[in-house]
């Protein structure tokens, strides 16, 4: 089912539309309202689908209530005036019902509204990062990277080298350090430096506030000392 309100201050064309939307199938009328802002109360708090508004209204228009929304539901405009259609095509909305609107042309609006709503709601609401791994792109190619091979990672001006326990040449991408940071996770890897991001469970020795990986020696910014001391702390025997 798709729930649906309508807004407009003309009775009579709230009346239609109302009418329409209840003897539509799928749709349930939660609401009509005259008055925009007490639609827009209304929205705040319920869970609306689509939403059925004039555009030409007193103090609160159709296309400034559609600009207010916190929410996402789609947007039927109903209008006398043709002018506004470019505006409504501006704000992204399902379609534009130039009144006196017949059942048909109602039905076709609601069609393509129903099928947006249900394309979005067949898609996960969000996809989740994993902390196994993750892919770079490097030298025209897309790499599969696995956290628990990188020893670490060094910034460049717009590079990030990926140091890896396996491969003395390190993966070169087009990508900040800032950025690449915020894909790791954080109880594996930390910044210990602003040129350098090392992954803590590959730490075997430190050396006079650096950490020592073969031959290379990374230090340990005076910004990150303290963390990075927490983490030793944490850990030592």
């Amino acid at each position: 089912m798709i729930n649906v309100i309508a807004v407009d201050d003309e009775p009579l064309a709230l009346q239609l539309v109302t009418g329409y939307i209840e003897k539509t199938p799928g749709l349930t009328l939660l609401g009509n309202f005259e008055n925009p802002l007490e639609a827009a109360g209304f929205l705040a708090s319920s869970d609306v689908d689509l939403v059925f508004i004039d555009i030409q209204m007193p103090d609160f228009t159709g296309i400034e209530f559609t600009r207010s929304m916190l929410k996402g539901p789609k947007v039927i405009f109903t209008t006398a005036y043709e002018k506004y259609a470019l505006e409504g095509f501006k704000l992204d909305v399902v379609d534009y019902l130039l009144k006196p609107f017949s059942y048909e042309e109602f039905l076709k609006a609601v069609h393509k509204a129903e099928r947006l709503i249900k394309l979005e709601r067949a898609l996960p609401e969000k996809i989740e990062a994993n902390s196994e791994f993750l892919f770079l792109k490097s030298d025209y190619k897309i790499k599969r990277i696995n956290f628990d091979d990188i020893m670490y990672i060094e910034g460049l001006k717009e590079y990030v080298k990926v140091y890896t326990r396996d491969d003395p040449n390190p993966i070169l991408s087009l990508a900040s350090l800032k950025l690449l940071e915020t894909k790791l996770p954080p109880e594996k890897f930390m910044r210990v430096h602003r040129s350098f991001i090392v992954n803590l469970q590959r730490i075997d020795t430190i050396a006079r506030s650096r950490i020592i990986f073969g031959k290379v020696y990374i230090p340990v910014g005076d910004q990150y000392k303290d963390k990075f001391q927490e983490f030793l702390d944490k850990n030592f025997l």
